[in-house]
């Protein structure tokens, strides 16, 4: 995970502003979880290989959770899955309690 005091990975950057674009979103939080997978599969070593997202927008209203995970998939193109090996995604809509 990115220490509170460290500046963002320029992934961490691109991903916030893609899904800022999308979604205009109520909450966003991006984290990057890179160093607490570090050696395992998938980890290639840039630093930028694992994420975690927490997303609140009014695009998400009435939508279910796989559709709310494939709208953000779609708004990060090729990031998951090719540049990024692994995306946690929770998107939910404002005023919804997990």
């Amino acid at each position: 995970m990115t220490q509170p005091d460290s500046p963002p990975t320029p992934l961490e950057t691109e991903i916030r502003e893609l899904l800022t674009a999308a979604f205009a979103p109520a909450r966003l939080e991006v984290n990057n979880d890179s160093a607490s997978h570090r050696g395992h599969a998938g980890d290639d070593g840039s630093g930028e290989s694992h994420f975690s997202v927490y997303i609140e927008a009014d695009a998400f209203k009435d939508r279910s959770r796989l559709e709310r995970q494939r709208m953000v998939n779609r708004a990060l193109g090729d990031i998951p899955g090719e540049r990024v090996h692994a995306l946690a995604i929770k998107a939910e809509a404002p005023g919804i309690v997990p």
